[in-house]
């Protein structure tokens, strides 16, 4: 590995906005045409543009992008943002079929989707309350 390949982030490695914007937007096109996604789906308001800000510019923030969640929202703390939500096995898989699915349509580097991938699943993985 090399220094360049040191300072490079996760943001860069996987094309930048450009990227976690469609990352995002083709997630929750995942998650409204998914059969499999419908329990998490319930979970959303009808409106999800909102949301879809929310997460562009949390998941921007979260790869080493500029800081556009925290200075709006403050500290993440998701597993308290989302304790009104019973996440178990099963959402939690869900949410993970739509967001695989989306990254292998929008992060065409192999080897930042699978770290990419690694990361969200723990963070998946560390979202479940029941």
């Amino acid at each position: 590995m090399t220094d360049s390949d040191l300072s490079t982030t996760m943001f860069e490695q996987i094309g930048g906005t450009a990227t976690i914007d469609a990352l995002v937007d083709r997630f929750y096109d995942r998650m409204d045409t998914l059969p499999e996604a419908k329990i998490i789906r319930a979970m959303h308001a009808d409106d999800l543009g909102l949301i879809k800000d929310v997460l562009k510019r949390y998941l921007t923030e979260w790869t080493g992008g500029p800081k556009l969640y925290s200075p709006d929202k403050g500290h993440p703390r998701l597993r308290q943002r989302h304790i009104g939500f019973a996440i178990g096995d099963a959402e939690r898989d869900a949410w993970m079929l739509c967001m695989r699915g989306a990254m292998e349509e929008t992060v065409t580097d192999g080897a930042a989707r699978q770290e990419l991938d690694r990361a969200i699943s723990g963070l998946a993985d560390w979202m479940r309350n029941r």
